[in-house]
C-alpha cells in the first residue's frame, strides 16, 4: 500500500541517556534466548520463501495468493504453533475491461499490460495477472476534454481557480506524489470531472532520480502504479460492512449505499504513455511548481482540442480473503496478547510490498517455533497474522479486528507491523510510550552493512544529512541525535494493517521497517515489483530482512516476557505536549496570514502583481481565524506531564519489587489505558475514525494529522468543531493522567 506508512518517514536511535524508566525496573532482557532466537534466522530460508510467494501474480482472489495463504498455514504448524485461517467475503472489483485512449486531436490507443523486460524472469509471467487499474473507482464510459490538476490536491484546485480553469464535466489527470492517490481521483470527483487519470511523472521515480529498470531500480517508462482509490478516511476495509467484520450473516449495505467506492472512472497511467496525452493539451502553460521531468511543455489544457475516452468495467462481486492467525498460547498471561502482523496478497507479485516483510516475520515465527522445541515458553500469548487483502484498502486486517474487537479490546497488549522492508535506516512510527522501548532494542541490533547498532547508524545519518544539508530532519530529531537523547519515532496515520487496532480500537501500535537506500519507489504497485528487484535493487541477500526479523524477535520476546510491559509515559505526554504546541503556532499562522491576505487585497497587490497577459486571479477570502479556546488542553496536558512523570518515577523505585497480587492490579489497570483516548463519537465527518491524539489526515490519506479533532478543523475552518474537539481531547487526557494515578497509588502502597 502507501508505504509512507512504512519505515522510511520516522527514524529514530536508540540511547539510554533519558535516565530510568518503568523498562528499567523490570528483569532485563534474556541475552540467551534472544541469541538462540537469532541463530534462527536465515536470509537464505527468506530468499526461498521469497522466490516461491512471488512467482505468480498475487492479487486478492488469484489462486496464488490462496496458495501462499495455505502454504503459510503449513508453516505455523510445522514450526509448532497453533494456527487457522479465517475467511471473510469482501467486496473487491476486479476489471473485466479498461480503455483509455486519445481521440482528439490524434486517434491512439493508451493502456494496457506492462511488457516484460530483459532480467526479470517473472515480467512476462502475465497470464494470471490483472491489467493495470485502481480499486473501488466507479465504472463508466466517458469521453471529454482534458485538464492537467498537477497532483490533484486542494491547493492545486486553487491555483487552477485562480486561472479561471476548472475540471466541470472534463477529466482530470493528476501526477502521483504530493497526497494519497485516492484523494486525487476523490478531489476530481468533488470538483465535478467526469473521469481521471493517475500517472508516474518520472520526476518523482522515474530517470530523473536514477536509471530505470532493468539497468537501475527507477521506474521504467511503461512501469504504472496500482493501488485502491477507496475513500480511506471515512473508513477502511470492507465498504459494505463498515465497523463490523464481514463474516456470514453480516447485514450489508448496498453498493450503491457504500460511500467509500468512488462514482467516476478511474485509471492509472504509465509516463511512457502520459507524455503522449500531455504533449497534445493546450491551454495556459501550467505554473513552475505544476512541471515535472517529462520533456515536454507542461499546459493546463481544459480546451475542445484534447480529448480522450476513458471506459472501466469491472466485477462487482464478493471474494473470499484469507488471513493466517497462528498463536503460541502464553504460560503466564494467556489473555494477554503480542500481536504481529504484515500481508501477503500484492497487485501482481508483490515480491518487495509486501513479500519482504512477509517473509522477514516468517523468518520469526520460525525461530520462535524453534525456542518452543527447547523448553521455552512466553509469558504472554502471542499472536501471528499473516492478512490477506491489504492492498485493496486495509481489508483482511480490519475485517479482523472488527470480528474480535470486543476481545482484542480486553486481552491486546500491542500490535506490531511491518510492510515492505529494504536496505537501509531502522525507522519507527507509532503510539509514543513506546518510544523509550523502541530505542532500547535499537541499540541491541546490529547494522548488516556498518557492524554498528542501527541506533548508531541512524544517528550518524542525521547528523552527516544536517551538515550537509542533503537530507531534512526536524529540530526535534536533530537534537536528540547531537545530545543523545532518545530520538521520538513518528506519528502514524493509515495505509497499512495497523490502521484498525490503533485508529478504531484504540489499542498501542508500532509500525517498523529499514528502507531509504533501496528502490523500492522505482516499481512500486508494478508489475516489475519482482524477486529479481528486490535482490538487485532493494535487499541483496535479504540482509535486512533478517536484520528486520532480529528487531521485530526482539520486541515480541522482551514485551511476552516482562514482568510489566515496557512503557514510558512521561515520553507520551512530552508529545502530546508538543503537539499542542504546533496547534497554537497554526492558529498564530492562520491569523497573521489572514491579516497579511486582507490587506494586500485592499491594496491591489494581487492585481498589479500578475501578468495582464496571463492574469492570475486572487487568493480565495476566506472567514478571518479567530481566537480558539485552548485553556482546558492545555490545562489536560500539564496534568497529564505530572501524572506521567510521577509514575515513571515511581516505576524506576518501586517496580521491581511488586508482590505477584500488586503487579497483577498494576498491569489491569494499565493494559486498557491507551483506549481513553478514543472518543464514542468518532472524528468530524468520518465516525469509524475515533482516535483523538493520532489519525490519517482528511487531506493527506497515509500522512498522520496528531490532535486531529482540533487540528483539521482549525485548517478546514470548522471552528466550532475545534473548540468541541479541544475539549473532548482535554477529557480523554484527563481520565489517561487519572489513570496513572492510581497505578501510582499501587506503586505507593509498596
Amino acid at each position: 500500500m502507501g508505504k509512507a506508512a512504512n519505515a522510511k518517514a520516522a527514524l529514530f536511535l536508540a540511547t539510554c541517556a533519558m535516565g530510568l524508566g518503568p523498562a528499567d525496573a523490570r528483569t532485563g532482557p534474556d541475552r540467551a534466548v534472544e541469541a538462540a532466537f537469532d541463530a534462527q534466522v536465515s536470509s537464505s530460508d527468506q530468499l526461498e520463501w521469497l522466490k516461491d510467494m512471488s512467482s505468480q501474480p498475487n492479487h486478492v482472489g488469484s489462486l496464488h495468493d490462496r496458495a501462499n495463504a495455505e502454504g503459510t498455514l503449513a508453516k505455523f504448524r510445522a514450526w509448532g504453533w497453533s494456527a487457522e485461517i479465517e475467511t471473510f467475503d469482501v467486496l473487491y472489483p476486479t476489471p473485466i475491461s479498461t480503455l483509455v485512449e486519445l481521440v482528439e486531436p490524434t486517434r491512439l490507443k493508451l493502456g494496457g499490460q506492462e511488457p516484460a523486460v530483459p532480467g526479470d524472469s517473472t515480467s512476462g509471467n502475465t497470464a494470471g495477472a490483472l491489467p493495470p487499474y485502481v480499486a473501488f473507482q466507479g465504472d463508466g464510459d466517458v469521453t471529454a476534454p482534458v485538464v492537467y490538476v498537477n497532483y490533484g490536491m486542494p491547493e492545486d484546485y486553487d491555483a487552477l481557480e485562480r486561472r479561471g480553469i476548472n475540471v466541470r464535466g472534463k477529466i482530470a489527470i493528476a501526477r502521483y506524489g504530493a497526497g494519497w492517490r485516492g484523494l486525487k481521483a476523490k478531489l476530481a470527483q468533488e470538483h465535478g470531472a467526469v473521469g481521471c487519470i493517475i500517472y508516474s511523472d518520472p520526476a518523482g521515480d522515474g530517470f530523473a532520480v536514477g536509471d530505470v529498470y532493468p539497468k537501475g531500480g527507477a521506474r521504467p517508462p511503461q512501469g504504472v502504479q496500482r493501488g485502491s482509490v477507496m475513500d480511506m478516511m471515512t473508513y477502511p476495509g470492507d465498504p459494505l460492512t463498515p465497523g463490523v467484520g464481514a463474516i456470514k450473516g453480516t447485514k450489508r449495505l448496498d453498493r450503491a449505499q457504500a460511500v467509500t467506492i468512488l462514482k467516476i472512472p478511474v485509471l492509472p497511467m504509465s509516463y511512457g504513455d502520459a507524455v503522449k496525452l500531455l504533449a497534445a493539451m493546450d491551454g495556459p502553460i501550467a505554473p513552475a511548481s505544476f512541471r515535472g521531468g517529462l520533456p515536454i511543455t507542461y499546459h493546463l489544457g481544459g480546451g475542445q482540442g484534447v480529448r480522450v475516452h476513458l471506459a472501466v468495467k469491472s466485477d462487482w462481486s464478493l471474494k473470499t480473503i484469507y488471513d493466517v492467525i497462528a498463536r503460541i498460547e502464553g504460560s503466564t498471561y494467556p489473555d494477554q496478547w503480542i500481536i504481529r502482523g504484515n500481508h501477503h496478497d500484492g497487485w501482481v507479485f508483490g515480491a518487495a510490498d509486501p513479500l519482504s516483510g512477509n517473509v522477514a516475520m516468517l523468518s520469526e515465527a520460525k525461530a520462535l517455533g524453534a525456542l518452543l522445541k527447547t523448553g521455552w515458553r512466553p509469558r504472554r500469548t502471542i499472536v501471528y497474522a499473516s492478512w490477506d487483502a491489504e492492498e485493496p484498502m486495509i481489508l483482511g486486517s480490519t475485517e479482523w479486528a472488527e470480528t474480535h474487537a470486543a476481545e482484542l479490546k480486553a486481552k491486546a497488549i500491542i500490535y506490531i507491523n511491518s510492510d515492505s522492508n529494504g536496505r537501509g535506516l531502522l525507522g519507527v512510527e507509532g503510539s509514543h510510550e513506546w518510544q523509550h522501548f523502541v530505542n532500547e532494542v535499537a541499540a541491541d541490533v546490529i547494522d548488516p552493512e556498518t557492524k554498528v547498532s542501527v541506533a548508531d547508524r541512524v544517528r550518524a545519518k542525521t547528523l552527516a544529512d544536517a551538515f550537509d544539508a542533503t537530507g531534512h530532519a526536524d529540530e526535534m530529531l536533530l537534537k536528540a541525535s547531537e545530545t543523545g537523547a532518545d530520538i521520538p519515532i513518528g506519528a502514524l496515520g493509515s495505509g497499512s494493517d495497523f490502521s484498525a487496532f490503533l485508529d478504531h480500537l484504540g489499542l498501542p501500535v508500532l509500525n517498523l521497517g529499514y528502507g531509504g537506500e533501496d528502490e523500492i519507489s522505482g516499481v512500486y504497485h508494478s508489475l516489475y515489483d519482482s524477486y529479481d528487484h528486490v535482490v538487485k535493487f532493494d535487499d541483496p541477500g535479504l540482509v535486512y530482512g533478517a536484520t528486520l526479523s532480529k528487531t521485530v524477535g526482539r520486541m515480541v520476546l522482551r514485551i511476552a516476557d516482562a514482568d510489566t510491559p515496557p512503557q514510558r509515559f512521561s515520553d507520551f505526554a512530552a508529545t502530546v505536549a508538543g503537539y499542542l504546541d504546533e496547534v497554537r503556532k497554526l492558529i498564530d499562522d492562520r491569523r497573521a496570514q489572514d491579516v497579511k491576505r486582507d490587506v494586500l487585497l485592499a491594496q491591489g497587490a494581487f492585481r498589479l502583481a500578475t501578468d495582464p497577459q496571463t492574469p492570475v486571479g486572487p487568493p480565495l477570502v476566506h472567514p478571518p481565524t479567530p481566537f480558539i479556546e485552548l485553556a482546558e488542553l492545555a490545562n489536560a496536558v500539564e496534568t497529564l506531564k505530572k501524572s506521567a512523570t510521577a509514575y515513571d518515577t515511581a516505576y524506576s523505585a518501586r517496580g521491581a519489587t511488586l508482590t505477584p497480587e500488586a503487579r497483577r492490579r498494576l498491569n489491569a489497570l494499565l493494559q486498557t489505558i491507551d483506549q481513553l483516548l478514543l472518543t464514542d463519537r468518532g472524528l468530524p465527518l468520518r465516525p469509524w475514525y475515533k482516535h483523538l491524539i493520532y489519525a490519517p489526515g482528511l487531506f493527506t490519506g497515509y500522512g498522520a494529522k496528531t490532535l486531529p479533532g482540533v487540528r483539521e478543523a482549525i485548517e478546514e475552518r470548522r471552528f466550532k468543531d475545534a473548540e468541541i474537539y479541544a475539549k473532548l481531547t482535554a477529557d480523554a487526557l484527563l481520565a489517561y493522567a487519572a489513570r496513572l494515578d492510581a497505578a501510582g497509588d499501587i506503586l505507593a502502597q509498596h
